[in-house]
């Protein structure tokens, strides 16, 4: 059992406004996990007035960026060293599976290390002269105290994202935690305090949505950083718009795969159920659409099918299982209710359905399910089902393929498959979404991240998610 008895407020340790504790227990077992400290309203009253005396009266935002650089980059080498560690910790909280996990961790490294190199270059102040030989110097300063709002699927992830560009500009950061991931999240108190952040500089809450909604509505709180459900994220849009806080959202996803008429069936299928069911599906980006050609989409149903079997499911501390149990017994049930709508809706099932897997019946486990004869208007292609469910769409044309990948209210992610890279990236150009994968190409850290439509506001990742941090100051001299 891992306890944190106390808060995170402005780089202290500080005792919570309340008794009452989160406990933590296991997706696969229902075990006990862990307890946590949980924050009320008063605790983020105490957590603004830090940040804020951190932000307006102290040296922290004015300092050379090269001094908060150095902050940063000691963060990233301790958090590195504790990186299977942390894996081992939130696959215990939250069901990921440990090859998820420890990869996403090592890769977090890059991740900040982006960041550190968007800030070595970024123009934190430079000199415009226009054609008239009118002056101005451009400054780049730090938007204020910042609450970043993380969910529990990628929960560092989700975090450092936020935090590291918003202290790299100058900000002080709440970071608050879902509260079915805290202890990893209050981990990160140690690793601050370790790295020598000023005190004011980072508090971490974990709280439930009521004291969420109170910490986004703060008078004290400048810019609002979020990731989660596209439900949530209107929610706070509004409330960002009614007090005029700057906000960005990384919102829900429900991403198309486009299998072009030439593209490699065993790449395809190799790849299509780890593209769906990766972090047991409770990913944003998950491709759990897949459009084949109808000129051969019995071929790629059958493989696509075929690979989809093998996938293992269990103990998601088993490095040798690629699914593990989804996060709460409430997420089974929702995942299990678009299972049965599929099924309702007279779509055709090919791997999975309702019910446990064979001897996980204790845990929050459910079947890796493929659908295919899929329409696009049933819900369970239009609707973010967040967990291991694969739609197969057939369609006629290329027109046709890209007309139903758009069609959809988010734009997060997708993809294409085909053995001609240009005619691949005619189609990447026509989809409307802000991530797009050629082939399966790995994601970079120093490309901007984000959505269009359903699936967004703003952008993260290197010198285009640093900018979310700072406001623009014209000085005509």
């Amino acid at each position: 059992m891992i306890n944190y008895e106390k808060l995170y407020i402005g780089g202290h340790w500080v005792a919570p406004s309340l008794d009452e504790r989160i406990e933590v227990r296991s997706p696969h077992d229902h075990s006990g996990v862990g307890r946590a400290a949980q924050a009320a309203p008063v605790d983020v009253d105490a957590a603004v007035a830090s940040a804020r005396q951190a932000f307006d009266h102290s040296p922290w935002p004015t300092l050379p960026p090269e001094r908060r650089r150095a902050l940063v980059a000691r963060f990233n080498e301790l958090h590195a060293a504790r990186a299977q560690e942390i894996a081992a910790l939130v696959t215990s909280e939250n069901g990921s599976p440990a090859w998820f996990t420890q990869s996403l961790q090592t890769s977090l490294t890059e991740q900040t290390a982006a960041y550190l190199r968007s800030s070595e270059s970024f123009g934190w102040e430079e000199e415009v002269t226009g054609p008239s030989g009118a002056r101005s110097l451009v400054r780049r300063e730090p938007v204020g105290v910042v609450a970043a709002v993380v969910p529990w699927n990628a929960p560092h992830q989700s975090a450092l994202v936020k935090v590291v560009p918003a202290l790299l500009a100058g900000c002080t950061v709440i970071l608050k935690v879902a509260p079915e991931t805290p202890l990893d999240g209050l981990l990160l108190g140690e690793l601050f305090t370790e790295a020598g952040f000023p005190d004011g500089v980072v508090s971490i809450l974990p709280a439930g949505r009521e004291t969420s909604e109170y910490l986004v509505s703060h008078p004290g709180i400048d810019k609002i950083a979020f990731t989660g459900s596209t439900r949530a994220g209107r929610r706070i849009a509004a409330i960002a718009g009614e007090q005029l806080k700057r906000v960005s959202l990384e919102l829900g996803g429900k991403s198309a795969s486009i299998v072009l008429d030439d593209a490699d069936l065993d790449a395809v299928a190799g790849a299509a159920p780890l593209l769906a069911f990766a972090n047991n599906g409770q990913s944003c980006v998950a491709h759990t659409r897949l459009l084949v050609p109808r000129s051969r989409y019995e071929d790629f149903v059958a493989a696509v099918a075929a690979a989809a079997e093998q996938v293992t499911v269990g103990d998601p501390a088993d490095p040798r299982h690629m699914v593990g149990p989804l996060v709460t017994a409430a997420q089974k049930e929702r995942v299990e209710s678009y299972i049965r709508s599929g099924l309702d809706d007279g779509a055709r099932l090919v791997v999975g359905g309702l019910g446990a897997p064979e001897g996980l019946r204790q845990g929050n486990y459910v079947k890796p399910t493929v659908f295919a004869d899929v329409d696009n208007s049933m819900r369970i292609a239009r609707e973010e089902i967040f967990g291991p469910v694969l739609v197969v769409i057939p369609y006629e044309d290329e027109d046709d393929a890209v007309r139903i990948a758009n069609d959809s209210p988010y734009g997060l992610g997708g993809g294409v498959w085909t053995t001609d890279t240009e005619r691949g990236l005619a189609v990447a150009r026509r989809v409307r979404t802000g991530t797009f994968l050629v082939n399966g190409a790995p994601i970079g850290f120093d490309a901007p991240f984000g959505g269009y439509k359903a699936s967004g506001i703003g952008r993260e990742f290197g010198t285009v998610g640093l900018s979310q941090y700072v406001e623009h100051k014209s000085i005509s001299v």
